[in-house]
Order: C-alpha cells, then sequence, then structure tokens
C-alpha cells in the first residue's frame, strides 16, 4: 500500500516536472536549455514509464523504456555533433 502510494506520488511529480520542462523548451534563452529540457523530459518519460510497469507488474513497457531513452540519446548526441562540427552528418569525401 506505501508502494503504491509512493508510485502514485512520484508520477505526479514526474508530470509536473514534465510540464516544467515544456516551459523550459518554449521559453529557453539558447538552443541548449532546449536540447537539455528535451533531453530531461525523455528522461522523465522513462522513469513514468518505468513507474506504470511497476504499478501494473508487468515487464512490458521495457520495450518502450528503451526506445525512448534511445531516442533521447541519439537527439541529444546529434546536438553535440553539431555544436562541434556544425553538422550533424559528416562525411569526409576524399578517403576512397
Amino acid at each position: 500500500m506505501i508502494l503504491q502510494a509512493s508510485i502514485y506520488i512520484s508520477l505526479v511529480l514526474f508530470g509536473i516536472s514534465i510540464l516544467l520542462f515544456l516551459y523550459r523548451v518554449i521559453k529557453g534563452y539558447f538552443i541548449a536549455d532546449r536540447v537539455l529540457a528535451l533531453d530531461c523530459i525523455g528522461i522523465a518519460l522513462v522513469s513514468i514509464a518505468a513507474l506504470i510497469s511497476m504499478l501494473q507488474n508487468t515487464p512490458v513497457f521495457v520495450d518502450v523504456l528503451l526506445i525512448i531513452g534511445l531516442l533521447a540519446f541519439i537527439g541529444t548526441v546529434s546536438y553535440a555533433r553539431f555544436e562541434e562540427k556544425g553538422k550533424v552528418i559528416v562525411r569526409d569525401r576524399t578517403k576512397s
């Protein structure tokens, strides 16, 4: 009973945090703030899916957790590469 109550409280807190991160995505001063907020939204979504999986006592959401985590990671790496090189995909055509 205490575990279920703490899961429900955690779900509400993660929902509030997603709303605050959405505000940061919309009103972020720099593009890095917006990308960081999107990454945090991805992490919060993974946490929500894990909590729902615990609440329903089923491992069905594990695939969803992996996909959301990978998409958040790919987005962050793409932005980091864009900041470093100026392009997301860099092709070196001098090599044969």
